[in-house]
């Protein structure tokens, strides 16, 4: 582990304690911009960026966060907040409606830059970056949008397209994406499936929290198992219960 890491993660850890949310997904009686922050850079340590071969931005899903913190009114403020200021980008990731990847603005951008070397679409995607990321939270651009008021050419966003920056949403406009993400969604996808299928087949369809963690990973969940977790509580396909043994999670039937 890095040292970065470690100091977050410890940073992570003394914050809960002084907070009083050591149990899971309690929510923080703390400065809510502050925690917030917090807990987006310790789920962002969970992010295998050498699976991909460090060419991705560290993505947090958005409901991720709400397995840490109950008030999701909260949660969406902060995170909003941190959008207008710039900081953050938002993403529909495409493989389901309520899907938003959280990205670092500086993290997309110096990934994206990085993956247009010697590329002859790096002016454009230079201009992009300049007049849309720095300055728009849209998650989808019209072509009207694209054409007026950025002043981008039809050539300029086919090539946009081309580079990864943007990935068609209907005729006539267009998502804002993290260009090569398609394998961490695919990863992802399987991954959930996974560890979601262990809560199902323990006995009673439950498993304590922190065994689940510690489990041996299939060759199916490539990402961190603590990130799956994260995943499958916020987005509420496992149940939580507090026991005296610790978290018990149990499998929501849809």
């Amino acid at each position: 582990m890095s040292r970065k890491r470690a100091l977050i993660l410890d940073t992570f850890t003394v914050k809960k304690r002084k907070n009083g949310t050591e149990k899971f997904g309690a929510e923080s009686d703390g400065d809510g911009q502050t925690d917030i922050k917090s807990t987006l850079e310790y789920l962002m340590t969970l992010f295998p960026r050498k699976l991909f071969n460090d060419t991705l931005p560290q993505i947090v899903l958005k409901h991720q966060l709400y397995s840490i913190h109950s008030d999701k009114t909260l949660v969406d403020k902060e995170v909003n907040k941190m959008r207008e200021n710039g900081d953050l980008l938002m993403f529909q990731l495409g493989f389901d409606a309520e899907a938003f990847g959280l990205v670092l603005t500086s993290d997309y951008k110096a990934k994206v830059l990085a993956g247009q070397d010697g590329k002859v679409t790096r002016s454009t995607v230079e201009k992009f970056m300049e007049k849309v990321v720095s300055s728009c939270t849209d998650l989808s651009f019209s072509k009207d949008k694209m054409l007026r008021e950025f002043l981008f050419t039809d050539s300029e966003i086919t090539q946009l397209v081309k580079s990864g920056v943007l990935t068609v949403r209907d005729a006539g406009s267009w998502w804002l994406s993290i260009p090569n993400s398609g394998k961490f969604t695919k990863y992802f996808i399987k991954g959930r499936k996974a560890v979601l299928g262990m809560v199902k087949k323990s006995k009673y369809g439950e498993v304590l929290k922190a065994e689940l963690e510690e489990r041996r990973t299939s060759s199916q969940v490539k990402i961190h198992m603590k990130y799956h977790v994260h995943d499958i509580v916020g987005a509420e396909l496992v149940e939580r219960i507090p026991t005296t043994s610790g978290t018990l999670l149990r499998f929501v039937d849809s």
